[in-house]
């Protein structure tokens, strides 16, 4: 699966200045809310909720919030490079700077499930990351999230 399918240029926040986590994610609710069509406060929640549930940090300054939301019709991404990392209650207690949002039909299995796994691989790649931290506009950082995968598919 390819990030292309996940997130559009306009779903990209390049210097996103937040303080808390929840402000993070109101943040981006909104750009999601843009795209999706559906309420700020609803995105918002449904994120909130899942958070509860356990951090969405994954580690090395990564976090990939995401839901599953009734409304929503097909899986929709939302990227954001924080301006200064922020606490995130990440599994290696790191601050977070670069974040995921994930958003997928209530029904949706499988396919959410490969979506969060797509985006952790290229997350997970010390180049990635590296270019996307030195990223400064939306259409460089859509550039890094949409390159062909280049390690170990030998």
């Amino acid at each position: 699966m390819s990030l292309t399918d996940l997130i559009g240029q306009d779903a990209i926040i390049a210097s996103l200045k937040a303080s808390s986590k929840k402000q993070v994610i109101q943040e981006m609710a909104e750009v999601a809310a843009s795209i999706t069509n559906l309420p700020v406060r609803l995105i918002f929640e449904q994120l909130l909720q899942r958070e509860r549930l356990g951090s969405t940090g994954i580690g090395h300054g990564i976090a990939i919030p995401h839901a599953r939301i009734n409304g929503i019709y097909q899986i929709a991404g939302v990227f954001a490079r924080l301006d200064r990392p922020i606490e995130f209650d990440a599994v290696d207690d790191e601050p977070v700077d670069l974040v995921f949002m994930l958003l997928a039909p209530e029904g949706e299995g499988a396919d959410h499930l490969k979506a969060l796994a797509r985006i952790a691989r290229v997350l997970r790649d010390p180049e990635n990351t590296g270019k996307l931290r030195a990223s400064r506009d939306a259409g460089a950082i859509y550039g890094v999230l949409n390159a062909p995968a280049t390690s170990n598919a030998a």
